[in-house]
């Protein structure tokens, strides 16, 4: 009898991802899709005809490989971008009857606590706590959480800007000073409230930093100056104070074309990666940290996880 294998499926506002694992947890295909689900969502608050098409195929080519791969179990996750659409509720009929796929719009807490339980396979066994910020496209959570005896959410919250809604919204697919102030601004407003509520600074010095998504993990690798960008190398390495501000400085220099042109950003991300910037750089200012540790692993892993030990 073939064997039965899991999946797990998270669509974000700019991505959409896909993993196959086998029933004791390894990793059999993965896959990234740049759907940019969120293109041109801010005006209207509703996903774009062109946006949809791209959605729907990404699904149908999934669903592909569910069947080939024979997966007899999987979830499926959308994140910000379906919660903030005001057409999300029908787009996500519109995967599940074209493809037979079921999403689960999920809220910012539960994206936080999947992150969080993922990226924490990263953290250093003597840290006795750890923050996890995870920037998507279209928010990005900030969470503080206890390790042992089990690990448990202290405090956590999302931002409702991340790097596709906020470059629209703040007019930065080029660097701008007025553009950058004002994301700047808007997003230390949340990091202070963060900081207060959390009653982080109690905890910092027993703590770590870990963030998820590609921005840390492109910033590593062009701050390394790898011969292209290798997200599965980079996948626990450690992004120092000085490591960042340079490779920052480089972005911001960058025009557009140049940025789609680097073997470390490329077409999809060059038009989002000035404000995936300035949210990362605010966030891990704010904190406060000389270093974080970068983390492919996220969701899908304890989406995987989860599924293997049900």
């Amino acid at each position: 009898m073939q064997q039965k294998n899991l999946a797990a499926i998270d669509l974000g506002t700019n991505s959409c991802r896909l993993m196959i694992a086998d029933n004791q947890g390894k990793v059999l295909y993965r896959d990234s899709i740049s759907t940019k689900l969120g293109e041109g969502m801010y005006e209207h608050m509703r996903f774009t005809d062109k946006a949809i098409e791209r959605g729907l195929a990404a699904f149908e080519n999934y669903a592909r490989k569910i069947k080939e791969y024979n997966v007899d179990t999987y979830k499926a996750i959308a994140t910000a971008s379906c919660r903030m659409a005001k057409n999300g509720a029908e787009f996500v009929k519109a995967v599940e009857d074209k493809t037979g796929i079921k999403l689960e719009v999920i809220d910012g807490f539960q994206e936080a606590e999947l992150n969080l339980k993922g990226a924490v396979l990263n953290a250093p066994k003597n840290a006795d706590y750890v923050i996890v910020y995870d920037l998507g496209g279209g928010s990005t959570e900030i969470t503080l959480a206890k390790r042992y005896p089990e690990l448990k959410i202290l405090y956590s919250i999302s931002i409702p800007w991340g790097a596709r809604n906020a470059s629209e919204a703040f007019a930065l697919e080029e660097y701008n000073e007025p553009g950058f102030n004002k994301l700047h601004t808007e997003i230390m407003t949340y990091v202070e409230n963060f900081k207060q509520k959390s009653d982080m600074e109690k905890y910092k010095s027993q703590c770590c930093l870990l963030a998820t998504s590609s921005t840390p993990l492109r910033l590593l690798a062009m701050a390394e100056n790898w011969p292209a960008y290798d997200r599965y190398k980079a996948d626990g390495k450690v992004l120092t104070k000085d490591m960042l501000n340079k490779t920052v400085a480089q972005v911001y220099a960058m025009n557009t074309q140049q940025r789609a042109q680097s073997v470390y950003i490329g077409e999809n991300r060059a038009p989002i990666l000035v404000a995936a910037c300035v949210i990362f750089k605010t966030i891990f200012d704010g904190l406060g940290f000389d270093e974080l540790t970068a983390s492919l692993k996220g969701a899908q892993d304890e989406i995987i996880r989860e599924l293997k030990n049900a």
